[in-house]
């Protein structure tokens, strides 16, 4: 089983793909490889290939980073170019002082993208090392609508880049599950991951459907925020306790502008106001290694103005306010990265636990599940959805649009090229 070791290693010689399924520890080695390089004095740059993913790992999104405004390819990238020099001069030092740049996410990155991230580290020089994060087998890059690049052979993917071999990556897959302990389970997740729905397959979810035992006020994911919202309403509304509203705290350090400040609060895993009663189940929704981890549940005992008590298995813990900062970065003079703090919004880190989307639960553990299939609309949510699980006991697929055996036949796939690419992999486990 890979580790951080390995990677590190790896990483001294070459640039490197980490990869493997839901709940295998990406996100935890990634943390820990940042963490050795600052430590070590090296500069390290963290980059999201989503708004969500950017604030997952504490980062930039890959197009502000790069300077890319809103292009997609290179032509529009050649007349947003003319725009912004001061930016691009100031891109070209911080490449210069970086030794690692990770980018998470990867499977979110198209070709075109991905291109384009290669031109920018060739024509300004970099000379550190690149770690790309994720698995190909979950999101898509999000395609333009009537794109049927599969059909007439266009390229979507990052690996079906030009720039991906130049690459040059050691590959490393973790393979060994960390959030589920059950192995009929693991192997079930490990079928859905690669789009095989045969009979096993469909039996199983069969099981899970008429599943009755789970405990009381299971949390519910759902495919839109409709049914989120719903669900939260009315299951607070039951409580006899008294509400309270939250407010998020928001210190400015500087000139933001209002679309950009707007869009980036909207990605935060927290919400500006936060209704909660006490009595409510709740769901922690960052790490905080030693207390909570990011999907853990617990009930709301008691609410103060600066910090809330949660019971969790039998203890208490005193949760404060978390603070998110909106980052920004210069070169000093000496030539080191300063990261700046552009705004810093200050809130408790925690979600009502009735219900959650499908796409706000990456990353998360849970232990008490009901995954609404109903609107599955992307390829792999159905298995982003069921691999947060961490029991199968715990676990009930809701559904209620007829046949469920050929639903799943429907919903249950992914793209071939993928299957291909990971089929012909020369991996390091």
């Amino acid at each position: 089983m890979a580790t951080k070791i390995d990677v590190l290693e790896a990483l001294k010689h070459s640039n490197v793909f980490l990869t493997g399924g839901a709940g295998v520890g990406k996100s935890y080695i990634t943390n820990e490889v940042i963490s050795d390089y600052r430590k070590r004095g090296k500069q390290v740059v963290a980059l999201g290939s989503t708004g969500v993913s950017a604030v997952n790992i504490r980062g930039f999104t890959v197009h502000s980073f790069f300077a890319f405004g809103i292009a997609s390819n290179f032509d529009e990238l050649a007349a947003s170019d003319k725009r912004a020099k001061k930016r691009l001069a100031d891109l070209k030092k911080v490449l210069k002082a970086t030794d690692l740049i990770i980018i998470d996410e990867i499977s979110m990155v198209s070709t075109d993208l991905l291109d384009m991230i290669a031109y920018r580290l060739n024509n300004y020089g970099y000379l550190g090392k690149v770690l790309f994060v994720g698995d190909f087998f979950q999101l898509p890059p999000v395609q333009k609508q009537n794109s049927r690049n599969d059909v007439f052979g266009e390229k979507l993917y990052a690996f079906e880049s030009m720039a991906w071999e130049r690459f040059d990556l050691t590959v490393i897959e973790l393979t060994e599950m960390k959030r589920t302990q059950d192995a009929e389970f693991t192997h079930i997740l490990s079928k859905v991951r690669k789009g095989i729905c045969d009979e096993e397959v469909v039996q199983y979810m069969m099981r899970l459907w008429n599943n009755e035992d789970l405990e009381k006020d299971p949390t519910c994911l759902y495919g839109r925020n409709l049914e989120v919202e719903q669900t939260n309403r009315a299951r607070i509304n039951e409580l006899e306790t008294e509400e309270t509203i939250l407010f998020a705290n928001i210190e400015m350090f500087g000139k933001v502008h209002e679309k950009k400040l707007a869009g980036w609060k909207k990605l935060l895993p927290i919400s500006e106001q936060l209704t909660l009663k006490e009595g409510v189940p709740i769901l922690f929704t960052v790490n905080k290694w030693g207390k909570f981890v990011n999907g853990e549940r617990g009930i709301l005992k008691k609410i103060e103005d600066d910090y809330l008590i949660v019971e969790k298995e039998e203890e208490y813990v005193r949760v404060e306010r978390h603070d998110f900062d909106l980052l920004d970065m210069a070169v000093k003079e000496d030539g080191a990265i300063e990261t700046m703090s552009l705004a810093t919004l200050s809130q408790f880190p925690l979600k009502l636990a009735y219900a959650v989307t499908i796409h706000k639960s990456q990353g998360m553990s849970i232990d008490n599940l009901v995954c609404n299939v109903d609107n599955i609309f992307a390829p792999s949510q159905f298995y982003v959805a069921i691999s947060r699980a961490i029991d199968p006991k715990r676990l009930k697929i809701d559904f209620s649009r007829g046949d469920l055996s050929q639903y799943l036949q429907r919903v249950i796939h992914v793209d071939q090229r993928v299957v291909a690419y990971y089929r012909d992999l020369p991996v390091m486990v």
